[in-house]
């Protein structure tokens, strides 16, 4: 099933004239109400008159994460705060959220965007969808919120929690669709074994699984412990949050909704555009966004694009599942964690050394983070009390930076590997491959 045929299945040379018109409006509305990338162009000699086909967004300025930051709160915002009706922030790195704000048309895109993406899922108007996705100021919830509601399908926001309730609601209501983390599906599969529950009880057919890592290991177990088909999608908050892309029925690379969200792949290191098939750095330009519209935004996520009409008839192009990163962001549980938030944390407490090491683990297909930090040798003491009252400071002040409950083991001094190189700071045991 396709939702927009219009623009799924829109010849190529159609869609670049369209991504041509939509750029050169782009820069010219952010030219004259962003001063951050006036600056950045002007710096360069460009002028918007510069920009007029798709083919030129190579002459336009990169933006970062960084630079969501050192503008942070609104430095990027383009619409006025009078048009802006919504608000969503990411976690930064040392306390600063990422903040993104949205018009009533930036909210209108995302709900056509989403449609398509459960639409493509096989989601109709018939089906009743739970989103388990947070709500707030993650993306995941109402995101995966309004576009089951602009498809016209029944929407449960079911939200994070209270698992053994939310099951007896999936039996109960009929629920025959999901959203949510892979790594909570499996979670609820375990719940639901735990309850006496079997599969046959429930009505489940299809999955919309996202915001962290997964295997196709893990898909197949989804699938054969929930009795439904388990599908991919992508997204982020910086450009809009999820239904950036989407898998179809045929599973072969995910879709992106490139009228409003152009894809390029470039060498993190040269930073120079790469061809399709070639796998680097995912980078993104707003094509539409009104609120917080961004050139190029480097995403640090690895994949490859797809060219080809897809089996489906979508013309739009996909990208591969993502590979890794280029940098040292994890994610644990649908959360962004940097090693410099743990790193913040560590230099407030003057008993601890600035040593640590991050290990990730996935047990009972959940996602753990461990926090190994040394104690310096002046405060380390056999007395348990004292160590235990230090071990829950620092537990509760990572909670509330990372906004993930974390295992903090204390270990002696100099007992942490030291590297002549690059400091390593995670060790990741997940088999994401």
């Amino acid at each position: 099933m396709i939702w927009n045929k219009n623009k799924e299945c829109m010849p190529r040379e159609q869609m670049r004239e369209l991504q041509g018109k939509r750029l050169h409006k782009l820069v010219a509305y952010v030219y004259h109400n962003v001063p951050f990338y006036r600056n950045k162009m002007q710096e360069m000699d460009l002028l918007p008159d510069d920009i007029q086909t798709i083919d030129d967004i190579v002459k336009l300025p990169f933006t970062t994460k960084q630079d969501l930051r050192d503008n942070y709160p609104y430095g990027l915002m383009a619409a006025p705060s009078s048009e802006v009706v919504r608000v969503h922030a990411s976690s930064g790195t040392t306390g600063n959220p990422t903040i993104v704000g949205y018009t009533r048309r930036d909210l209108a895109i995302w709900a056509e965007v989403m449609t398509r993406s459960l639409t493509a899922f096989g989601v109709t108007r018939e089906d009743t969808f739970s989103v388990s996705y947070g709500y707030g100021l993650f993306t995941g919830g109402l995101g995966a919120h309004y576009g089951v509601e602009n498809l016209g399908a029944t929407v449960i926001p079911a939200s994070t929690g209270n698992t053994e309730k939310h099951l007896r609601l999936i039996r109960d209501l009929h629920i025959t669709g999901m959203a949510c983390t892979p790594s909570y599906a499996l979670y609820m599969a375990e719940k639901m074994e735990q309850m006496g529950i079997k599969k046959e009880e429930l009505g489940l057919r299809i999955g919309a699984f996202g915001a962290e890592p997964w295997t196709e290991n893990m898909r197949k177990e989804i699938e054969e412990s929930l009795g439904l088909k388990g599908y991919n999608i992508y997204g982020l908050s910086e450009i809009t949050g999820p239904g950036v892309s989407f898998e179809c029925q045929e599973q072969h690379g995910s879709h992106i909704n490139e009228d409003h969200f152009y894809p390029e792949v470039i060498d993190p290191e040269t930073l120079q555009p790469l061809p399709f098939g070639q796998t680097g750095e995912l980078v993104f330009t707003t094509l539409t966004k009104e609120g917080m519209p961004l050139l190029r935004y480097r995403t640090k996520d690895l994949t490859y694009l797809m060219e080809g009409t897809c089996k489906c008839g979508r013309t739009l192009v996909r990208m591969a599942p993502i590979m890794g990163r280029c940098d040292d962001m994890l994610i644990v549980r649908g959360i962004n964690i940097f090693p410099t938030q743990v790193e913040s944390v560590i230099l407030e407490f003057k008993q601890l050394e600035p040593q640590y090491m991050l290990v990730v683990d996935r047990k009972n297909n959940l996602d753990t983070l461990e926090v190994q930090v040394e104690v310096r040798r002046d405060f380390f003491t056999d007395d348990i009390g004292a160590m235990l009252a230090l071990k829950k400071d620092i537990a509760n002040r990572l909670k509330s930076v990372l906004s993930i409950g974390v295992d903090v083991k204390l270990v002696e001094p100099n007992s942490i590997v030291r590297s002549q190189g690059k400091s390593k700071h995670v060790i990741d045991k997940r088999k994401l491959v």
